[in-house]
């Protein structure tokens, strides 16, 4: 079961450029938010929300660990599942926290993240992602 869940086995060549294109797509696109964070990490340490109690520069390292790191994980399909937990723990804790007071407007990009995230999590990576590989190999 593990086996399947973690390198997952697609039949459809369709549905794996999709999901390829879907990658690439919006890990770039969110990839972005997180180059911009650590582009300005001492200029946004002092300012970043702080949550859970862990103090903004570790909300904001752990939200640079997800956008930056986590999602070449996504784009390149290595460690897929693994490295989506992050990215949607991020989004959903932006959503419900971090942007809970503002209005729709403002929650809508973390919102329609997480959900794409979850969406993508839940059909895997494709045959074209690193893990597909990897698991020809296993």
């Amino acid at each position: 079961m593990l086996q399947n869940f973690l390198f997952p086995t697609y039949h459809n060549f369709a549905l794996s450029v999709m999901l390829l294109f879907a990658r690439i797509a919006f890990g770039a696109m969110f990839l972005t938010h997180g180059l911009q964070k650590l582009a300005n990490f001492k200029a946004m340490a002092a300012s970043f929300p702080s949550i859970m109690g862990l103090g903004s520069t570790v909300s904001l390292a752990l939200a640079i660990f997800a956008e930056v790191f986590c999602t070449l994980g996504f784009i390149t399909g290595f460690l897929y599942r693994l490295s989506m937990i992050p990215m949607i723990f991020t989004m959903a804790v932006a959503a419900l926290f971090v942007h809970a007071a503002d209005p729709f407007s403002a929650k809508e990009m973390a919102m329609l993240y997480l959900f794409i995230f979850i969406i993508m999590y839940i059909l895997g990576p494709g045959s074209f992602a690193a893990d597909y590989f990897f698991a020809a190999k296993v």
